[in-house]
């Protein structure tokens, strides 16, 4: 097993002095993949606004590489359910405005961001605006935006973490498979460590190694399921019976 890169200890997040979430522990290894699966409101986009240092946790630890980072933002990569493109924007003006706000050149974020552009699949739409892409291809420049806010290169990686919230709900489901597999050949490409956030069992399973279901109010987790066989897998795994095996655990975990 690879190692533990990027992990939290007994989380509680409070609201009006209710808890959200609740001893809340995540381990999540070095190019690893978990998912975070339960229904909606157990508090599952407040735990990732912790993690990436949105919000600070009224008790608990977040933990990258060793160094502590609780409610310290800009350390791990955060993309959220909506692709949160800006229309007036051009798709390459789009994409470099992480480096724009790490203060780097526009000259130079362009040429540094267009390398990136022809194993994104977005080549040739540098100069067209968000209103001019397919939902897929919209997906494509926000996960490139959210690759390029981790300050990594693809030939020197260093651990980049990001954390995805259902970032493929919003697709149709040939283009949200197609999605799901083009995202796990690019993180295991750039060497990313990805946590991720679904409300779809299979899809979880297609492209994790873990996945954690978080139940109740507050939610806490409930059950820790490691995915079989680990990864990588071939195109049967989806038709065959350890798949629905799993897929029964997991909605018998969540209460389905």
């Amino acid at each position: 097993m690879n190692k533990i890169i990027f992990h939290c200890q007994n989380i509680i997040k409070n609201y009006n002095n209710e808890p959200v979430v609740q001893d809340i522990n995540l381990e999540l290894p070095e190019c690893g993949f978990i998912s975070l699966v339960g229904p909606s409101g157990v508090g599952k986009t407040t735990l990732f606004n912790v993690l990436s240092g949105v919000e600070k946790p009224d008790i608990g630890r977040v933990i990258f590489n060793g160094e502590d980072i609780t409610g310290v933002s800009g350390k791990v990569s955060y993309m959220l359910q909506k692709d949160l493109l800006l229309e007036y924007r051009t798709v390459l003006d789009n994409v470099i405005l992480p480096l724009i706000i790490r203060a780097e050149k526009k000259k130079s974020a362009r040429e540094y961001a267009q390398t990136f552009f022809p194993m994104f699949g977005l080549s040739g739409y540098e100069k067209k605006y968000p209103n001019q892409l397919s939902g897929g291809m919209r997906q494509r420049a926000a996960l490139l935006r959210t690759c390029l806010a981790t300050g990594r290169k693809p030939e020197q990686p260093q651990n980049p973490v990001i954390l995805l919230d259902e970032p493929f709900s919003a697709l149709d489901a040939i283009t949200g498979n197609k999605m799901q597999l083009w995202y796990a050949g690019i993180a295991q490409q750039m060497k990313i460590s990805t946590l991720f956030i679904t409300h779809d069992v299979e899809e979880a399973l297609l492209l994790s190694d873990t996945v954690y279901i978080m139940n109740g109010k507050p939610g806490k987790i409930t059950r820790k399921i490691d995915v079989k066989p680990p990864r990588p897998r071939d195109g049967s795994f989806p038709v065959s019976l350890e798949f629905t095996r799993q897929k029964k655990e997991i909605l018998d975990a969540i209460g389905m």
